[in-house]
């Protein structure tokens, strides 16, 4: 089992979701909605894709490597 970074499970990794992208507040909203709902994940206001969020990931209890924006085991935050 993979130990989650040292962040919040609200804070991406700047490398999955950049810090000046444009709908960064949307995203992170819509993140955070569905973290409360306890739901696997949102639609993104920016692409339509449906995105998993970092406590659906952390029930996994190890990264995948696919690259997901919201994965909670991503270092260096």
């Amino acid at each position: 089992m993979d130990q989650p970074a040292p962040r919040a499970l609200t804070e991406p990794h700047p490398s999955r979701l950049a810090l000046d992208h444009p709908r960064r507040a949307e995203i992170l909203a819509a993140h955070a909605a569905a973290l409360a709902a306890g739901q696997a994940g949102y639609l993104d206001p920016d692409t339509g894709l449906f995105v998993l969020t970092a406590g659906f990931l952390a029930g996994r209890g190890t990264c995948c490597g696919r690259g997901c924006r919201h994965c909670p085991y991503l270092d260096g935050v």
